[in-house]
Order: C-alpha cells, then structure tokens, then sequence
C-alpha cells in the first residue's frame, strides 16, 4: 500500500480478504454499507442547507421532505451502478463518503459550539478522501463556496472566521500530490502524453453531454466506453454549445442566484480532475458522475417542487402530486438499477453487455475474449482477439493473447509471431516476453528464451510464471542449483503452483535431495490429485530415497491414471521384480515395452536373468 495514491482503497479492499477471501458477497456490502452511508450524509447537507439563512423562508418547512427525495433518488439511480456494484470502483464512493463527510462536517461545525472538534473532523474525512481517489482534490474548493453561498455573508468574513480551517483542508493538497508522486501509476489516473489539453477538453464536452443525458435517461449504460477522441471543434459543436452554455449559467447563477449557481460549480467542479483539460487516459466512465449526478437529482427535485407550486395551489394536492411522483420516480429507477445489477453478475455477462452496447469498442472485445479463453472457448476467444485487432491493429493485448491460444494448439512458429508482434508494439509487456520465452524454450532456443525471461523479470519482478520458466531454461542448460533458486522464488512468489513445486522437486531429485524432492511432489499431489505425472514423479523419488514400496504404490496410481505411460510401467516393473514379485513385473515391463521399443532391451535382459535363476534352481 505504500506504492498506491489510494492507500484507504488498497486497505479497504485488503480487509475485505482478510475477513473474508475472495468471496465476492463481503465487498459488494461494504459498497453497499458505503453507498448508503453517503447517502444519509447527503440528505444531512440538503436538508440544512434548505434550513440556511438564504433559503430558510423558502424550504425550511419541507426541508426533510426534499432531502429525502434528493437522497433517494440519488442513491437508486442506475447509473451510480458502476460506483456501487463494480467492486474497484469503491475507490468514487469511498472518495465520495469522505467529500460529502468533509461538507457535512463544515455545515455542523458553522453551528455548533462545539466547532473546533467538527472543523477538525472535516480536515481528517479530507485526509481521508485524499487517500481513496485523487478528485477529492476539489473538496477544499466546494466547501470554500459553499461557505461562501450559505453560511458566510462576505469571502472576507468567511476567511476571518474560518481562516485555520480553509488552510488545513488546502494542505492536504500537499498530501495528495505526495501520493501521486511516490506512487505506482497502476490503478490511479493517469496523463497521457501526446494528447493534448485542447483536444481532451473539447472531447469531454461530448463526454459531459452524455452524462447529462444519462443523468435524465439512465440507458443505455456501459461499463467501458473506450470514447474516441474528437477530431475537430466542429464534430462536437451541440455539445460544446451546452457544455459552454451550462458554465456561463453557473456563473451567471453565482452572481444572481448563488444557491442555484452552487449546484451547478458543484457539478463542474467535481467532474474537474477528469473531464476538463488534464488529459488521462479513459476519456468517459460512468462512475465520475457518482457526486456530480447529486447537483442534477436536486436541480430536478427543486425544480419539480416549484413546478407543483405554482400549478397545485391547494396544499393536500400539491402533497399527494409530489409523493406519487416522488414513488414513480423511485420505483422505476430502483427497476432499472436492479436491471442493471443483472450484467454484473459474471464477467462474461458484463463484457457481452458493453461489446452488445459498444461493438467497435476494441478493448470490450479483448476483455471478453480474455473470458472466453479462461472459460477454455478458444475459438469464441480468437474470434475476439481478431476483431479487436481488426479495429485496433496496434493492440498489443490481443496479440499476446492470440498467441497464447496458438501455442495451446501446437502452432508454435504462428504463436511466436504474434508475441513478437506484441513486443513490437510495447517493447517492454513482461507477460509477452515472458510467453514468447516459453515458446522459444519449447523449441530448443533456450539462450533467447532467457533473454526474454530476464526482461519480464525486469520489468515486473514479482512474477512468479517468469521466475519458474527461467528456472526451467536454466535447468535445461544444466545449472540447476540457479534453476532451483529460481523455482523456489516462483513458490515464494506463489505457493499454490503446482508447476513450480513439480520443477523445484525434479530439480531437488537431481541433486541427491529426494527427501525434499518428495515434499515437493506430495504438494503436487495435494493440488492435483488425479495427475499421473505427479504420482509418477513422487514414485520415483521414492523409489530412490530407498521406498520402494511407497514407489511401487505412486507408480500404480500413475499407471491407472494413464495406461500408456511408459515409463512409469517400466519402473513399477523394476520395483516389482526387485521385490521378487516376477510375474507382476514382467507384465508391467512387457507393456512399457509394447509402449515404447526402448524399453525391450531392458526386458528382453529381465526375462533371460529369470530364465538363468530358474534353471539354476532345477538343477539338483
């Protein structure tokens, strides 16, 4: 966690293992638990807003009332889906607790005599949100207006009052950007180079439009877009038009109608660190509207009550409206968000979905081929990985993939091809080196295999498939005390690979350490139980740690499990016949060599030695 610019993710997510594995139940309720604890925090912030100077003789009589619809809705909407139920994204709603925790605290705090400890509080939920994702950067700004717009007549009686405050939360910048500094890039936003400001800001007011509209129309919804970069001003000019007339509204707001301009810097500053012009590498996703959809689910729900207003004089009326649209409103999105929930059900569901609502979206098709494959569908799998490559030529994923898939069938020099392919296009994908190590080595070209073992390890050293495959080049060139560091730090790095402990056991077998070799292959066994080799294997370290009957028994396994192992009858036969157990032994020697025509001579020598013990034994 020290490497991450999200460590209170990182630990969130580690608790959940610690409690509870990888069973996915456990994750999706502290999402859940997350969610809802947002949720009453944002009711606490409208409702109190409501009840501020500007607004009390307005909406301080149904304040409890509107907070709840904005809350409401706010927390069934479908498209807080992706921040809730895509277990990763915990990483918004967790950012979101914490943003809306620091205003709440503020709110409290302007009230109560008790200030500093709420003041206090406020900086800490900063810290705190600084620590899960990197948009809490905008908390100092909406706190600051929105001291400004509702409890503060002036900037200058704001910073008199509250001056220690705004300089605490300012300084937990200096935190974040810490963070960022000392941290690895996986998992956290990050900048593209090439691309520039203008264009990323132009793109995002497509972007920004397509949210709005999901905001009002929830459908459809994708997981990954892969948005595509705008060309020119002119093939986004009615978005940018909306875009541009929302932000000068805002402002205009803020002068004129400050309460109405809050929700909508709200809105924009939220969406800020990723849709202004700091560009990263996912253009849209659906989770950065989880704070800025609040501004919108309010904008309607004040917008409906003043509606009912002024067309329901009649009071009981005006109530009844507002209950049965609030219930409509509530039900049919809570309808769409459990329809939602249903793609999230498998992965292969949820790919199938954005491939079905995004077909020239490569990356969906990548993903899903990667499904495909793990679920052993190979030819689903390569046609995925084709038609990824078909609209990205330059995709180094599929490649890799395709070759993996290639070299499985046998077609080593095709898959070859398609690694180097992949290295061509990122010279340093350690998985692709890796691979196409592992293919090279099955061919016999052991130096260049070790070549590109070392780069993958270079590149990532804590992969134990690399660790164990250079193992495996080296034992082939015969230094096997290197190969048996080797495998051992595959095992460090993963002790339930049972390839690893088989290579660690054979490598161990060869230098005299059958003991050790046997607890090897035993974990072999452990993992994969019903494998002939490891029967074999364990049999044979037996067999010359002095067990002969432990062997004779490993050996028979390995030889129900697989008939036509040769070499595990030829050496049960041997066990056998040294146990004097003869007629056993011939049968199992005979089939090795029916199996194998070098096993004959071995036989044939057998049969005579019999032969000669016999005759002796009738002589008088």
């Amino acid at each position: 966690m020290a490497h991450t610019a999200r460590p209170l993710v990182q630990l969130s997510l580690a608790t959940n293992y610690a409690l509870g594995g990888l069973d996915v139940r456990g994750y999706h309720a502290f999402n859940l638990a997350i969610h809802l604890l947002a949720g009453l925090l944002l009711f606490g912030i409208v409702r109190r807003t409501l009840e501020s100077e500007p607004l009390r003789a307005r909406y301080a009589e149904g304040a409890p009332w509107l907070a709840a619809a904005v809350a409401a809705i706010w927390l069934v909407h479908p498209l807080q889906t992706e921040s809730v139920t895509y277990v990763i994204q915990r990483a918004e709603a967790l950012m979101g607790l914490f943003f809306l925790l620091t205003l709440y605290c503020l709110i409290r705090g302007s009230r109560s005599p008790h200030r500093k400890a709420w003041y206090l509080a406020a900086v800490l939920a900063c810290v705190l949100g600084m620590g899960s994702k990197e948009v809490m950067a905008a908390a100092p700004l909406v706190a600051l207006l929105y001291d400004r717009v509702f409890l503060s007549s002036s900037f200058k009686t704001l910073i008199r009052e509250r001056w220690k405050l705004y300089f605490n939360l300012a300084a937990t910048w200096a935190i974040l950007a810490a963070l960022l500094v000392t941290s690895h890039p996986e998992g956290q936003t990050v900048l593209v180079a090439g691309l520039t400001p203008w264009r990323y800001a132009v793109t995002q007011s497509g972007v920004i439009a397509h949210y709005l509209r999901l905001a009002l129309w929830p459908h459809p919804l994708v997981l990954d877009y892969t948005w595509p970069l705008a060309e020119t001003v002119t093939a986004v000019a009615p978005q940018v038009l909306v875009v541009l007339t929302l932000l000068a509204g805002t402002l205009w707001a803020l002068r004129r109608r400050p309460p109405l301009g809050f929700l909508g810097a709200w809105f924009f500053l939220i969406l800020a660190p990723t849709s202004s012009i700091l560009p990263i590498a996912d253009v849209a996703f659906e989770h950065r509207m989880y704070l800025p959809l609040a501004a919108v689910v309010a904008l309607g729900v004040f917008g409906a009550h003043e509606a009912l207003r002024r067309l329901a004089t009649a009071a009981a009326l005006r109530q009844g409206l507002a209950v049965g649209l609030l219930g409509m409103a509530v039900i049919a999105l809570t309808g769409a968000t459990v329809r939602r929930n249903e793609d999230y059900r498998s992965e292969f569901s949820i790919w199938s979905d954005t491939v079905a609502n995004r077909p020239d979206n490569p990356r969906a098709h990548s993903n899903l081929g990667v499904i495909l494959q793990a679920q052993g569908k190979r030819r689903e799998a390569l046609a995925q990985y084709y038609e990824a490559l078909r609209l990205k030529p330059d995709y180094p994923d599929p490649h890799n993939n395709v070759g993996v898939i290639l070299a499985g069938e046998g077609r080593i020099d095709e898959a070859i091809a398609h690694y180097s392919e992949a290295l061509r296009l990122a010279p340093y994908y350690p998985d692709a080196h890796n691979n196409l190590g592992a293919a090279l080595l099955g061919e016999g070209r052991v130096e260049e295999a070790i070549a590109h073992f070392a780069v993958a390890l270079s590149v990532k050293p804590d992969n134990p498939d690399a660790h164990n495959n250079l193992g495996a080049a080296l034992y082939a060139q015969g230094r096997v005390r290197e190969a048996t560091a080797r495998f051992s730090e595959a095992l460090r790095l993963n002790p339930s690979d049972a390839d690893a402990h088989n290579n660690l056991g054979t490598a161990l077998l060869a230098q005299g350490r059958a003991k050790e070799a046997i607890a090897h292959f035993s974990e072999v066994l452990r993992l994969k139980p019903t494998s002939s080799d490891a029967h074999y294997n364990l049999g044979l370290a037996m067999h010359l740690g002095g067990d002969t009957q432990g062997a004779i028994a490993q050996y028979s396994q390995a030889v129900q499990l697989s008939p036509d192992n040769a070499q595990a009858h030829n050496n049960l036969g041997l066990a056998l016949y040294r146990q004097g157990r003869i007629r056993e032994a011939l049968t199992h020697l005979a089939k090795a060599a029916r199996l194998r025509s070098e096993f004959a001579p071995a036989l044939e020598s057998l049969r005579k030695d019999q032969e000669s013990r016999e005759e002796v034994k009738r002589q008088p």
